[in-house]
């Protein structure tokens, strides 16, 4: 009897091994049902297995600089249409077969891109497998072009407004509907949970998500969100600078919250009026001796109040922070000018020139920097006028998100000089007038020092949000909501330092001690 039931036990031991192996070796459209998607036709669907993967992925929002490696994975790719559309949309969904944590990840783009290719080191699905998710994400339709729209245009003066919708929204839902199919198949069973993961670009998709898709994740990391993006992205286009306003501003404002570390933490305290510093000499590149001018003071005073309207008198957008950068870009700069200071020439953000030439005048060759002030602000009321409800993403109701037990956490650092922090203030302003108790499943933290979705203002670089995604899913899943967000400095190897930024409207305040201590701060 022990013989046999020993025999028993070997049987179903190894019936369960070869379960285990069937499972992480069907990687085949014959093992994975086909996906299904109401309005769309599936045009190629493909599942292979693969292995070994490394590869070099960039800092962006929560994921950090490094080399990550995936062992075994299904690669599955899907491509259809929308009838009538004339898109042809390809999703890719990675499925790791060894150590997969129950959990599916849907990842955000950046600039033009609505999610970035393989091998580009903005391939921000491979992270995600590497730490056991299974991930997607999708091409909405277009070339992964950062920096271009090359596809904005179905002919000369017709904007293809399909494809506009698959990068705004369509190809989001859709990438989510297919890879959850894809991942409860390949598994046998669904997503525990789900969870969005993106800055700039992809901080719109996740709050464009839980506004217009509120069941589709469980948690959601808008970072550095591109939202008011018919408002944003042309008031961008109005903000020309100098640095060594910037360097004045810091010294004037860094010590507001107890320390001096080159990091402007309270802002909404900082008055430094760059009038005040008109006919004082300053280093350009710390050897040509300089003077600041009123012209640079009213130039500077422009770019940190934002685009004011000469007619009617109104702010249009906000500005940016006084501890930008001024002239250095990600994507492109905002002023070349050359050290012995005879040289000052626009070079404004690509992404706003190609709106405007592409969104609103609808005509490639549209001469950007020949615009009046006149034209300038009828371009920006165009923009809100025909794009707010494709685009703008700036819905405060979230209370489908909220209903659905929907958690999300967004951070903005504060030098960010290509999406202006007080858009994100202002937002959330918005959704706590629409829900006072809005806290209970969103929250917003301001990161002193940190650049658009990465390090670095003019004078030194910030401490950086780490473990922010954990936080997200301690938070979904154990009910511990954030009250602040742990970050580090990762620019310099020998100076390691750590602090906590506070969940707003709180402001890290020095108490004394070591300032490279997080018990040395508290939120005030």
């Amino acid at each position: 009897m022990k013989g046999l039931l020993s025999a028993f036990i070997l049987l179903v031991e190894l019936s369960l091994t070869r379960l285990v192996i069937t499972a992480q070796q069907c990687c085949s459209p014959q093992c994975i049902a086909l996906p299904t998607l109401f309005g769309a036709h599936i045009l190629n669907f493909t599942a292979a297995p693969a292995s070994n993967y490394t590869a070099l992925v960039g800092q962006n929002g929560a994921v950090l600089t490094g080399n990550y490696t995936i062992g075994q994975f299904c690669n599955v790719s899907i491509q259809y249409t929308h009838p009538g559309w004339n898109d042809t949309i390809n999703v890719r969904v990675w499925l790791p077969m060894d150590g997969w944590n129950g959990r599916f990840q849907g990842t955000g783009g950046g600039g033009w891109t609505t999610g970035a290719y393989q091998g580009s080191t903005s391939d921000y699905v491979l992270p995600a497998v590497a730490n056991g998710y299974a991930a997607a994400n999708t091409d909405g339709g277009h070339d992964s072009n950062l920096a271009h729209p090359d596809w904005a245009l179905s002919s000369p003066g017709n904007v293809n407004f399909f494809l506009l919708q698959d990068f705004a929204s369509v190809a989001l839902s859709d990438m989510t509907i297919l890879g959850k199919q894809v991942t409860q198949s390949f598994y046998g069973r669904a997503p525990y949970r789900s969870y969005w993961n993106g800055c700039s670009t992809g901080g719109r998709q996740g709050l464009m998500l839980a506004q217009r898709f509120p069941d589709l994740y469980d948690g959601i990391l808008a970072l550095a969100p591109a939202i008011n993006w018919d408002s944003f992205i042309v008031a961008e286009y109005w903000a020309q600078h100098l640095d060594a306003y910037t360097l004045a501003a810091i010294a004037a404002c860094d010590g507001l919250d107890g320390v001096i570390d080159g990091i402007v933490s309270n802002e909404t305290a900082c008055n430094f009026d760059p009038t005040s510093i008109v006919g004082q000499i300053f280093m350009c590149n710390g050897t040509v001796p300089r003077q600041y001018s009123g012209a640079g003071a009213i130039i500077v005073k422009a770019a940190w109040t934002g685009p004011v309207n000469p007619v009617s008198g109104k702010r249009e957008w906000y500005g940016l922070n006084k501890d930008a950068n001024l002239t250095a870009g990600i994507v492109g700069t905002q002023t070349i000018a050359t050290a012995n200071g005879t040289t000052t020439v626009g070079a404004p953000f690509s992404i706003s020139t190609d709106w405007i030439k592409y969104f609103i005048a609808c005509n490639a060759s549209y001469a950007v920097t020949n615009m009046t002030d006149a034209a300038y602000f009828a371009n920006l009321h165009q923009s809100r006028n025909r794009y707010a409800g494709i685009i703008d993403t700036s819905d405060p109701d979230l209370s489908l998100f909220k209903s659905n037990g929907g958690k999300m956490i967004t951070w903005h650092g504060m030098t960010d000089r290509l999406i202006f922090p007080n858009g994100s203030v202002d937002y959330y302003q918005r959704v706590l007038e629409q829900d006072p108790n809005a806290a209970d499943f969103y929250r917003l933290f301001l990161v002193p020092g940190v650049e658009h979705c990465r390090n670095g203002p003019v004078a030194g670089m910030g401490p950086y949000p780490v473990d922010v995604l954990d936080t997200l899913v301690q938070w979904v899943e154990n009910g511990r909501a954030p009250n602040v967000l742990l970050t580090k400095n990762l620019s310099s190897p020998t100076q390691s330092y750590s602090r906590n930024v506070c969940v707003w409207p709180k402001v890290q305040t020095y108490v004394g001690g070591d300032a490279s201590a997080t018990s040395s701060f508290v939120c005030v």
